[in-house]
């Protein structure tokens, strides 16, 4: 099946067409850690997981990278105040930032490059700008000179009248407001600030420049895609393009995908307006995170997504409602029904679903194609009109659709021990032969009490989690 993206440099729907077929080379902008990522970061994780699951699913292979930022003006900053080395600093928070990838299932990337590990490679990279014509020095730092790149501003829809000749940047992070040249190499300035050797002099690579030198080393010169939250656009991405594309003269990525902002109240959430919570903020508060993972896919990624506590409630509830569904598949053992029915049902949804996710990863459509089914499914079932054939078929598309979702195991916080629980509905199920009603019902509300609630059905004594 053919999948379409919008990408940003062109600004439409376009068919996706890799340069190597079904081989998709990815990138995708990872922490700055300095510090626990909120949820508003892993609103961009999720949206680059469902990428790379719904690539997989249509049978592609994946070679994703995502960098690791250990060196920027406020892990300096930070580190020298704390009397740290930057490694001594940001190693806890690389940690928690693979935790947090794990608990929000969210699947690794295949290379995890540092920043401070790649150094050379940035040197090489400014080395090549110079042989371009495209950088000058000042006061040991090395600048980009916008105005000689002649696509500079495409993505971002910047014009050419915006640029301000001759005008420079020093911090790493800045607005639209700022179309200025930018540091490729920083020449050290305080006592104990870490620094490189260079050609250029003792000091860092900028910001901007990591990414485009740790893409091309994993990636090559040209990939396919490149993804991140909207707010890189400019300037960073747009940086990213006119340091690769000056140094290699080729083109630096085929399709640019981003996603947009989560809100809280009414804006961004971000750090730097302290309207954020931690993953580990919500987990402390009894959250599920697997209910956390289900809020932040189900919006389309180019759709704001506005968080709310209701919200992840609401998450929670889709996702008891699936798990109960599959439950249900897996007890209940049909007779007869309608073969042709049966088929059709199982036919339309999975085509259904295969097209929503295919149109520009239509997440939200999918999932309204996957409770329509349940729906169907669990109707037929009423009414004695799915065969078993066409249960095990249902069973089947739900794991497959949940290769993308992964919300239907449970979490290991919410893990529940199963074998106490049979063993404890086996006693339930002699006491209620022995007539010992006083005993069921207090075995009963023991299992509530621990969350786990028995359905006593025609096929038996099921049980599930509040």
């Amino acid at each position: 099946m053919m999948i379409s993206f919008y990408n940003t440099l062109t600004r439409k729907v376009e068919d996706f067409k890799p340069i190597e077929d079904c081989k998709v080379g990815m990138y995708s902008c990872g922490p700055t850690v300095y510090d626990f990522a909120h949820i508003g970061n892993f609103r961009a994780n999720i949206f680059v997981d469902i990428l790379k699951r719904s690539l997989k699913y249509f049978g592609y292979e994946i070679k994703h990278v995502m960098n690791l930022t250990d060196v920027d003006d406020r892990i300096i900053d930070i580190s020298l105040k704390k009397e740290m080395t930057i490694q001594e600093y940001t190693k806890p928070y690389i940690e928690a930032f693979f935790e947090d990838l794990r608990t929000l299932r969210i699947q690794p990337a295949d290379v995890f490059p540092k920043a401070t590990e790649h150094i050379e490679d940035m040197i090489n990279m400014i080395e090549a700008l110079q042989k371009n014509s495209l950088t000058y020095d000042r006061s040991g730092s090395v600048y980009y000179k916008i105005s000689n790149f002649k696509n500079y501003g495409e993505l971002a829809g910047i014009k050419p009248e915006d640029l301000k000749d001759g005008a420079r940047i020093d911090t790493d992070r800045y607005d639209k407001d700022n179309v200025q040249d930018f540091a490729l190499w920083k020449a050290k300035k305080l006592d104990g600030e870490p620094c490189w050797e260079s050609p250029f002099g003792c000091g860092r690579p900028g910001w901007h420049l990591e990414c485009s030198a740790m893409s091309i080393k994993y990636l090559g010169e040209t990939f396919d895609i490149h993804c991140g939250g909207e707010d890189l656009i400019f300037p960073h991405h747009q940086n990213e393009i006119a340091q690769s594309e000056g140094a290699t003269g080729k083109r630096f990525v085929n399709y640019w995908l981003h996603c947009a902002h989560l809100q809280l109240d009414g804006e961004k959430m971000s750090k730097s307006l302290g309207n954020f919570y931690t993953l580990r903020d919500l987990v402390a508060k009894g959250y599920d995170p697997i209910a956390l993972r289900y809020t932040l896919l189900a919006t389309h990624y180019r759709s704001p997504l506005v968080f709310s506590f209701e919200t992840v409630e609401q998450s929670a509830a889709a996702i008891n409602r699936l798990r109960d569904f599959r439950r249900r598949l897996e007890r209940e053992k049909p007779e007869g029904g309608d073969v042709n029915k049966s088929s059709e049902v199982l036919e339309t949804a999975d085509k259904g679903f295969n097209e929503k996710l295919s149109n520009d990863l239509n997440i939200s459509g999918a999932l309204g194609e996957v409770f329509t089914f349940v729906r169907n499914i669990n109707g037929m079932l009423d009414d004695r009109e799915l065969t078993e054939q066409g249960r095990i078929g249902a069973l089947a598309l739900l794991c497959k659709w949940d290769s993308i979702l992964d919300v239907l195991k449970e979490s290991e916080r919410g893990a529940v021990d199963k074998e106490y629980v049979e063993e404890m509905i086996a006693k339930r199920i002699e006491a209620r032969k022995e007539k010992n009603w006083h005993e069921a019902d207090r075995i009963r509300n023991e299992l509530l009490d621990d969350g786990i609630i028995l359905e006593d059905t025609p096929q038996g004594t099921t049980w599930k989690k509040k």
